[in-house]
């Protein structure tokens, strides 16, 4: 099987409501250039491919970035090169290259020790190859991504990994399937949002941004050391590195950081999306940013209009959540 950029456990991702998105955006809004802030999986960029000729995708993950750049980039590959390589890396029965720092981590918790082992040195082997180009280092990195998610013992994301007595070998190298984006201008970013606001300039920006005091780069911090590949010192039961990376959106600064954000904004459509979960039993689960405070802060800038759905939201542990609703604003900036 070959992934698609959809094919990935995510927290907040839109990939069940993409097409009501993308309907509202169309009717709403007009352009010639999107600028995704808070990217995430990326499939918001993939959805308006076909509406859309100009893009700025970002998001401050090193794993979400490397995404972008296997999926999204122009530059040429060789598909026989890497069919080659994928069979190669799916006969590595032990480690020749890499040390054994991903298997005396990871194994035995997030992954077998024989997957575990298998993972590091497929990242070893790809760090050292010099026959491969940027895109076919960008592809094999996000199909070693996807390969190892799909196969983690966890609950779709790392902040602790099940208790089994026995974890089962089951890592397979896949290869993801890059997009045709021919015709398409497309600048991808890994900064802060709030930062990169002001030095671009779109049609519509989409801002889907964290919504609870959850951060994403301790959340996905395995996915994020495959890629970083920096070997640091791992602490806690979770096997984290040292903080880094922390969003302002997940503190109770979010809504002057959004505010902030949204009088930065060179566009000419603002579309929001935010859900909500003011009323989670878990103090990690709820919203940063009021409804009033969010349409508030749009209205400042333009005329809102608000759209909402019904949505089953994604939970892996305590949260009860009733009458859950995704939101969607849109504004007119004036």
């Amino acid at each position: 099987m070959n992934f698609e950029i959809q094919n990935r456990r995510y927290l907040g991702s839109k990939f069940k409501l993409i097409d009501w998105i993308v309907e509202l955006v169309k009717e709403n809004t007009s352009g010639n250039s999107f600028l995704d802030l808070f990217s995430g999986t990326g499939i918001v960029t993939k959805a308006f491919l076909n509406y859309f000729d100009e893009f700025i995708i970002n998001d401050f993950l090193y794993s979400n970035n490397i995404i972008y750049k296997a999926f999204f980039s122009d530059e040429p590959y060789s598909k026989e090169k890497l069919l080659h390589l994928k069979n190669q890396y799916n006969s590595v029965i032990q480690n020749n290259l890499d040390d054994d720092y991903f298997v005396n981590n990871y194994g035995g918790k997030y992954f077998s020790n024989h997957d575990a082992r298998k993972i590091g040195e497929i990242r070893e082997m790809i760090a050292q190859d010099e026959s491969i180009n940027e895109h076919e280092k960008s592809i094999l990195l996000a199909s070693l991504l996807y390969s190892t998610d799909r196969i983690a013992n966890t609950v779709g994301h790392y902040d602790a990994y099940r208790k089994k007595s026995h974890i089962d070998d089951r890592f397979v190298f896949n290869l993801i399937s890059p997009i045709n984006t021919k015709n398409k201008d497309i600048s991808i970013y890994r900064e802060d949002a709030n930062e990169l606001a002001k030095h671009v300039k779109a049609d519509v920006a989409f801002i889907d941004p964290p919504y609870n005091s959850r951060q994403y780069s301790r959340f996905y911090h395995v996915l994020e050391e495959i890629i970083k590949w920096d070997k640091p010192k791992l602490s806690g039961v979770a096997m984290k590195p040292p903080v880094e990376n922390m969003s302002d959106y997940s503190k109770s600064s979010a809504p002057q950081v959004f505010e902030d954000l949204i009088h930065n904004l060179n566009v000419k459509y603002i579309v929001v999306t935010y859900n909500n979960t003011y009323k989670s039993k878990s103090n990690s689960s709820k919203n940063k940013i009021s409804h009033e405070e969010i349409l508030n802060t749009l209205n400042s800038v333009g005329e809102t209009k608000v759209f909402n759905k019904s949505f089953r939201y994604f939970n892996a542990g305590k949260t009860n959540l009733n009458n859950h609703r995704e939101y969607l604003f849109i504004t007119k900036v004036g």
